[in-house]
């Protein structure tokens, strides 16, 4: 999200398969404003979790209730993970941050986004046009790879890199840089460099700067 925003394109497709974020930027898109007060405090976090897991369960994933929730949640837990259980649950833990600027009025956001399109779904149902560029930002090729109800698989890595070597626009790939992925998209004809990239979230606490790898191709 942070990507496209800066890039400010006039249209744009986002997409991802966790239907919570992706409900939370189409409340976005319609200028979200929020009246509920937020607070860092780990009795109301908890309150507050046990509220947004109701909702799923109820089938309200997709209202504003649970957006503003998924904002509070993902602001105020541990390291800012955003990760649910095989049961779809948000389970991270409280963050205990000495301060948090909550933000109730997002309309500052509606302009920009007022042309994409927003939706949730597999990337291999994503539609792209010759004059598209795509940017592709997979979970992390890491040991934990379980951050939503489906885990994304060293079998889904293999799946996107297969989707893309089908497309024939420019696009650029991020992922971590282990010697497998860097050598599976060298196979595939991509052009790969790595950097050292800061850690702003990282479940375990950790801030020490990690090699990523960015890929590009057909640019």
């Amino acid at each position: 999200m942070g990507v496209a925003l800066g890039l400010k394109p006039r249209q744009a497709l986002l997409s991802d398969s966790n239907e919570h974020l992706i409900n939370f930027y189409q409340w976005l898109q319609k200028g979200l404003v929020t009246n509920t007060d937020f607070y860092n405090e780990e009795s109301a976090f908890y309150e507050a979790r046990a509220q947004f897991n109701s909702l799923i369960k109820a089938g309200q994933a997709h209202s504003k209730k649970a957006a503003e929730l998924f904002y509070y949640l993902n602001r105020t837990c541990f390291n800012g993970l955003c990760r649910f259980n095989s049961k779809n649950e948000f389970n991270v833990p409280f963050g205990r941050y000495k301060k948090i600027n909550y933000t109730q009025d997002f309309t500052s956001y509606q302009s920009g986004l007022n042309k994409w399109q927003i939706t949730c779904h597999d990337f291999e149902h994503t539609k792209v046009a010759g004059n598209d560029f795509l940017y592709v930002d997979p979970p992390y090729d890491t040991p934990f790879s379980q951050y939503g109800k489906e885990d994304f698989t060293w079998d889904d890595q293999l799946r996107l890199i297969n989707w893309l070597n089908r497309q024939e626009i420019p696009m650029v790939v991020t992922n971590q840089a282990t010697a497998r992925i860097i050598e599976t998209y060298k196979a595939a004809g991509f052009s790969i460099i790595t950097l050292l990239a800061p850690r702003r979230i990282a479940s375990s606490g950790d801030r020490t700067p990690a090699l990523e790898m960015l890929a590009t191709k057909n640019i």
